[in-house]
């Protein structure tokens, strides 16, 4: 019973920070640090339920994307779209030929949470300055491309809070512009990341059989708890800068330095 308690709160910590500019793999290191590390499997099942919760918000914008892809402005959008999910596509295929293995060290995703706390503050005070647009230009496209792939090497620094704010600062200022634009991406691309590590899963052949149960809970924990708590950013961003979850990250940070520092 301790151990499905363990996999719902880390399906729970899952749903809140894989979209809130928190980082959601910095929080799961921490967490596995006490509740005990986890499979790859099981992270990346869990990822896919947060990523399907997105999909079922967006549902009607993708639709659209697909079914009036003749209309200009569509079809410009859905070939952005795609653009930067292929530059994440072929840097991460980059990385794996590389043999790039991800940073595990809570010290680094701690640093990571402080220095990218202090830039979402002034990135969004540089942003505040520039004519409002919720155009998203060619420029903001490859620039979240290639944010998506540096944030996925660096745990700590979030996927989201790395490509919405790229895409603040490259010109789409608009804050519902800027994430709507950088959560589409987030969609293919992590579920093209899900499949890959769980191909890697079964291509390895460990022998070991998964629990079954325990995925399917992580699952749909994380899959509910994004739901909620993506609806509920899309509403809070109406009318509140990003701030609140940069002195969070600032705070959080600084606090597991001291406690690592204490250790």
């Amino acid at each position: 019973m301790g151990d499905l308690a363990n996999i719902v709160l880390l399906g729970i910590i899952e749903g809140i920070t894989e979209f809130l500019p928190i980082s959601s793999t910095g929080h799961l290191l921490i967490a596995e640090r006490w509740l005990g590390q986890r499979s790859d499997m099981f992270n990346v099942v869990i990822q896919a339920g947060a990523i399907l919760a997105v999909v079922f918000i967006y549902w009607r914008e993708i639709r659209r994307l697909f079914t009036r892809w003749r209309e200009p402005d569509q079809r410009d959008y859905l070939f952005k779209l795609i653009v930067a999910f292929l530059i994440t596509a072929l840097l991460g295929l980059i990385t794996v030929k590389l043999g790039f293995q991800l940073p595990t060290q809570l010290s680094g995703v701690a640093w990571a949470l402080v220095i990218g706390g202090v830039w979402m503050i002034a990135a969004e005070q540089i942003a505040a300055r520039q004519p409002a647009s919720e155009r998203v230009t060619w420029t903001v496209a490859v620039l979240v491309g290639i944010a998506q792939m540096v944030a996925g090497l660096l745990p700590g620094t979030s996927r989201s809070a790395a490509t919405i704010f790229v895409a603040l600062l490259a010109g789409t200022n608009n804050r519902s512009a800027a994430t709507q634009f950088a959560f589409l991406v987030g969609i293919p691309t992590m579920f093209a990341a899900s499949g890959f590590e769980l191909f890697k899963q079964f291509q390895g052949g460990a022998g070991i059989a998964p629990d079954w149960t325990g995925l399917a809970v992580g699952f749909l924990v994380s899959m509910a708890v994004a739901f909620f708590a993506v609806k509920w950013l899309l509403d809070f961003i109406q009318f509140h800068t990003f701030t609140a979850f940069a002195i969070y990250r600032i705070v959080f940070g600084a606090a597991l330095l001291i406690l690592l520092h204490g250790s």
